[in-house]
């Protein structure tokens, strides 16, 4: 009886071990990928959106639109605004929510 519960302590820690040794495996490949050089084509890609987001950030909006999206996107909000109502449509509306009362009304 003795003898079968030392012979299950290694397979436990056998499997403790591995799951350790995978876990660290993985974070070790995340950490090797940071640190060699991005292919040419992802490295591309990056330098595309990095400029074009310090183009955005200068210009306050989006980049290389002529005057007919100006245009356009003033008809639609003009058409969303009827529709719709009242309020700024270019914001992410404000929610505000009611605390619920979860007292007992005596009945």
């Amino acid at each position: 009886m003795v003898l079968r519960q030392l012979l299950r302590v290694p397979a436990l820690l056998r499997a403790a071990v591995g799951l350790q040794l995978r876990r660290n495996v993985g974070l070790s490949a995340v950490a090797f990928n940071k640190a060699k050089e991005l292919d040419p084509v992802q490295k591309l890609f990056l330098d595309k959106i990095r400029e074009y987001n310090t183009k955005s950030k200068q210009a306050g909006g989006p980049v290389d639109v002529g005057p007919e999206f100006q245009k356009d996107m003033n008809e639609s909000l003009a058409r969303l605004q009827r529709m719709y109502g009242e309020g700024d449509l270019t914001k992410f509306p404000e929610f505000k929510f009611e605390e619920p009362n979860f007292e007992e009304t005596p009945k």
